[in-house]
């Protein structure tokens, strides 16, 4: 018989009872703001609620879908966003993962910066400070992703989100000379040890924003 048990709920995305004297923080970001969420939170703890979606936020088409309910209705303080791995994965024609030039990319840049500027602009209207953090590296031999193809969209995202009311964190440069100390081999996901340090960079970029 089949195995019908759910997989577990990833650690990240546990409800939190938010102090309500206390800053809002959403991150919105894929697995890899996953892995630094749970490491984010207890770095701020006392000082900011960190909230995130229940789930991988995947590519910027699906956050033009779903960004409303990620927002929801409370108030936020301070919102640190990427959208990017996803976007530049290549798909067959069931948008499966598959091999660079076997298939296509999930989102052309083209694409990708249409739709950052309508994410951008409804995050935009919640009046929170706006922190874009860059598309971590891919290394080389991560499957379904190309070596150099996330600088290639954070070229792009930069002429969408490089305007006055946004920060940058530039997780890309922090974990480029890093990858073999805080990456996974031949993966895009970092290790442990690696989130953490992610994690500090986010820290960090969040404070400076609660401190403006």
């Amino acid at each position: 018989m089949p195995d019908t048990k759910a997989a577990p709920r990833h650690a990240s995305f546990v409800e939190i009872t938010g102090d309500p004297n206390l800053p809002n923080v959403l991150l919105i970001g894929d697995s890899i703001s996953m892995g630094y969420t749970i490491p984010t939170r207890e770095r701020l703890k006392g000082r900011a609620n960190v909230y995130r979606p229940f789930e991988n936020c995947g590519p910027t088409s699906r956050g033009l879908a779903q960004l409303d309910e990620w927002l929801g209705d409370r108030k936020w303080d301070v919102i640190h966003f990427n959208w990017g791995l996803h976007d530049l994965r290549y798909v067959d024609g069931g948008d499966g993962l598959t091999e660079p030039g076997k298939g296509r990319l999930f989102t052309s840049v083209e694409q990708y910066k249409e739709n950052l500027g309508k994410l951008v602009s409804r995050l935009k209207t919640t009046g929170a400070k706006l922190i874009w953090a860059t598309t971590t590296p891919v290394p080389e031999g991560a499957s379904g992703r190309k070596l150099g193809d996330a600088a290639i969209y954070n070229i792009a995202a930069a002429e969408i989100v490089n305007e006055p009311g946004i920060t940058i964190n530039d997780l890309h440069a922090f974990a480029l000379p890093r990858l073999n100390e805080l990456q996974l081999p031949r993966d895009v996901h970092f290790t442990q040890e690696g989130s953490a340090a992610l994690a500090d960079q986010v820290t960090a970029a969040i404070l400076e924003r609660l401190s403006e």
